[in-house]
């Protein structure tokens, strides 16, 4: 888990996984700039149109609330309270 918060690039991640985190790197630090091309590794890795379609939507979801963080200055939890959010997505998943 450490290694992907680290640098996704080096760390040991399922093909798919990987692929969708590009996508949603470009999504998020540059949409503008996405293309058909962005896509390619997603569909290569064997990811379906939905699945690249719900981490789209989680991924907008979170930039969102990001956004909305960074303008209303809410209030954020210590390292111990990212970790154990983290635990508790990882143990349950976003469903």
């Amino acid at each position: 888990m450490k290694s992907v918060l680290t640098d996704w690039r080096t760390a040991r991640l399922d093909p798919k996984m990987r692929a969708v985190l590009g996508l949603l790197e470009t999504l998020t630090l540059s949409p503008e700039t996405l293309s058909q091309q962005d896509f390619a590794p997603a569909r290569r890795a064997g990811l379906t149109d939905e699945a690249v379609s719900e981490a789209i939507h989680v991924c907008a979801q979170f930039n969102i609330y990001t956004r909305m963080a960074d303008s209303l200055k809410f209030d954020l939890p210590d390292a111990a309270g990212f970790e154990k959010s983290a635990d508790s997505l990882l143990s349950r998943g976003y469903r």
